[in-house]
């Protein structure tokens, strides 16, 4: 009775793993039928459906597939030479499909029976996939945004469109709707046929996003082609993706890898100019005197020469993605992340013990100093009133900005502690003291200054009147330097200039502030002059003042590191730039969220400063709760590093942008110089790496370049104090 017993139960179990795999198989969680497409099997979609398992059927052509493919079920109809080519389909080619009771997916296709096509494509880079209707159900509503990077679209009218094409503002939401807003459409439904009017099937080469916004997408078209409403896809491609997961486990090494690939990066994307080709492209991509925001050009080719940053390094990347996945460059050669990028290299010189990384960076220094003519002209003429302030630009040499100066010089600076190499400090001691002569007794120099405006004003104009700046993103990182020089000099001007205007911006905060792209940022800004300043005041209220910034900051910091954006108060704040309306979004500088609240963190203008200025803060104070913050947004940043096995040119950089709710490159792009997907090799890439570098050392900046002596410099350049 016991063996009939067991022989009866392992019959039972066997029944009941046979039922669990035909349940699997019924509710789609295992390939439940065959996929009948046509189209290159290079194509994105092909690959996705081929690494779930699912078994294609394929067809060299529409005509054979509408007529192979078996009766009632599909047929997946790709454009393998999108944009330049659109599908070969013909009206016999529906009629045969629908006689045949096969549901069709097409893009891109050369016919659509009811409709004349024209024969040239819309596009427009500005605009974003908008959901209109239920077709995705609640996992993608109405109004939500979806990327479609580069999009070439066939001109249709159509009466229910699924997916539409429009500029409109917002981050995952269209949050003025399309009222008023022109739009085109991008999928629709007619008859047994879901028709795209560009390629949706090339979703990781053009880099749609957010990636799980398009799992839904394919997931809904093919749960609709296979009459299967379980369709799931299990491992959704993407490329570039963070180099870590949200929870995985950091190794031992995280650090000092992200430190090589960041330096690494700027090879990989061929940043550094070479004298063969620059003349030629800067005259084409950046003309003189021209708009900044025009400055943009084809990436720079596997077969043009790689400079040795003699000629200086380029910017990075624009935020327009293309159909192929590519990205514009930046074609503005700028004096700041000549710096910048100097100190980035003597980190990851210093850490990864890569003396080539040394010269490279020296050879920067030399363009920044001698050859570029950043320095040149009336900026290295002693009689001139501009002497010592470095050019905006190659084009804009006679544009100052005190916090690009800023930048600049602690780039510099950095740099030659770490090469232990002080040979351009005196350039260092005059672009300081030519900013602390050009600003107002209260210690601000406003936005920009001009050099045709100082000659004709002269300095001491600039010094003697009454100014006030409320604006730490343009003002506070030149503080800093006072305080730095000071502490090398003694001389009490600088520590009094530095702490008038720190003082008058403490009492303004936060209500008083002027914001650039959010509060955040310019929170995060303060944190460096506030803690230099408590390095040489110790005092309570010092510390107060490091401390009410720091831990405002900190209680929005999430478990996992990230900081999160917040918009400004526009009601009080005349400087404020909000995306007000569809027609504004792409219009000017822009933050990445519409709304407080929208999980996004922005590495151009927060996470990157406040990186190097918590570390600052921490070692000022000794404060465990810094340390600890420094240590999980470090943790953060290293996570998120872009990893791509596609794009080379990304491979090592950090984006402007994340979406730390989705883990996922994604955000509101409005911003029409600096949107989502910019990189920057000063800025950003040199701020975080210079950053690691002393982090992974324990050490502060302060500290690393205190033995510099700067002393003999400031002596012969004293004479920039004398009326």
């Amino acid at each position: 009775m016991v063996l009939l017993s067991k022989i009866k139960m392992r019959l039972w179990q066997r029944g009941l793993l046979l039922c669990t795999l035909l349940m699997l198989l019924v509710c789609g969680s295992l390939p439940a039928q065959e996929i009948q497409y046509c189209g290159p099997e290079t194509n994105d979609l092909y690959r996705q459906l081929a690494a779930e398992g699912f078994k294609i059927n394929r067809y060299e052509t529409v005509s054979q597939g509408v007529r192979e493919a078996p009766r009632g079920t599909h047929l997946i109809v790709v454009a393998p030479s999108y944009p330049e080519k659109r599908v070969a389909i013909g009206a016999a080619d529906y009629a045969q499909a629908r006689k045949r009771k096969l549901r069709v997916f097409v893009e891109y296709p050369s016919v659509v029976p009811g409709h004349d096509l024209a024969d040239t494509t819309h596009y427009n880079k500005l605009e974003r996939g908008v959901v209109l209707g239920d077709f995705f159900g609640d996992k993608l509503s109405a109004m939500s945004i979806v990327g479609v990077n580069g999009a070439h679209l066939i001109p249709v009218s159509a009466k229910a469109p699924i997916l539409v094409m429009a500029k409109v503002a917002g981050f995952d939401h269209a949050q003025f709707g399309l009222a008023n807003t022109p739009y085109h459409t991008l999928l629709f439904q007619q008859d047994n046929a879901l028709v795209a009017t560009s390629s949706l099937s090339t979703f990781k080469t053009g880099r749609f996003g957010p990636s799980a916004s398009w799992k839904v997408i394919w997931e809904s078209i093919l749960g609709w082609l296979t009459r299967d409403d379980q369709v799931a896809l299990e491992a959704f491609q993407v490329d570039p993706q963070p180099m870590y997961k949200k929870d995985e486990v950091l190794p031992a090494d995280a650090s000092e890898k992200a430190i090589a690939a960041g330096t690494e990066w700027l090879w990989n994307a061929r940043l550094f100019i070479h004298p063969a080709w620059e003349k030629e492209a800067m005259a084409k991509y950046q003309p003189k005197n021209g708009d900044p925001n025009l400055f943009f050009g084809p990436p720079i080719s596997a077969d043009m020469l790689q400079g040795d940053g003699s000629r200086g390094i380029m910017e990075g990347h624009g935020s327009t993605i293309y159909h192929d996945g590519t990205q514009d460059y930046r074609y503005f050669i700028r004096a700041d992340v000549q710096g910048e990028s100097a100190f980035l290299l003597a980190t990851a010189g210093n850490v990864l013990d890569k003396p080539s990384y040394y010269h490279t960076a020296e050879k920067l220094l030399d363009y920044l100093f001698y050859t570029s003519g950043f320095r040149g002209d009336a900026r290295d003429n002693p009689d001139s009133a501009s002497y010592g302030l470095i050019g905006w630009a190659n084009t804009h040499p006679g544009v100052f900005f005190n916090d690009d100066n800023a930048r600049c010089i602690l780039g510099a600076i950095g740099a030659s502690s770490l090469m232990e190499n002080e040979r351009w400090n005196q350039f260092i001691v005059e672009n300081i003291l030519g900013n602390f002569r050009t600003a107002s007794r209260q210690g601000f120099q406003g936005g920009a200054l001009n050099q045709a405006d100082i000659e004709k004003n002269g300095w001491a104009y600039y010094h003697q009147r009454d100014f006030v700046n409320l604006h730490p993103h343009f003002e506070s990182w030149m503080w800093a330097c006072y305080l730095w020089l000071y502490d090398k000099t003694g001389y009490q001007p600088l520590l009094d200039k530095a702490k008038s205007g720190i003082r008058l911006m403490m009492e303004a905060y936060p209500d008083g502030w002027k914001t650039q792209n959010g509060i955040q940022q310019e929170r995060a800004r303060m944190v460096l002059p506030l803690a230099w300043l408590v390095r040489i005041e110790n005092t309570p209220q010092h510390v107060k003042w490091l401390d009410d910034v720091v831990s405002t900051l900190l209680e929005y910091q999430e478990p996992f590191g990230a900081i999160p954006e917040e918009l400004g108060n526009a009601g009080s704040d005349a400087h404020k730039i909000l995306v007000t309306s569809n027609e504004a979004y792409g219009s000017n500088e822009a933050s990445l969220i519409a709304v407080n609240g929208e999980p996004v963190a922005d590495m151009l203008y927060t996470c990157n400063f406040l990186f190097f200025g918590l570390n600052e803060a921490a070692h000022a104070t000794n404060n465990p709760a810094y340390f600890q913050a420094l240590q999980k947004l470090a943790d953060f940043l290293i996570r998120i590093q872009s990893d791509s096995q596609i794009h080379k040119d990304l491979d090592g950089a950090w984006f402007r942008a994340f979406d730390y709710g989705r883990w996922d490159y994604w955000a509101s792009n409005a911003d029409n110089g600096w949107g989502a997907w910019s990189t920057l090799t000063g800025w950003i890439q040199s701020w975080i790496v210079g950053t690691l570098g002393l982090h992974q050392q324990h050490e502060s900046y302060w500290d690393s370049t205190r033995a510099m002596d700067m002393e003999t410099a400031f002596d012969h350049a004293s004479w920039m104090l004398k009326d």
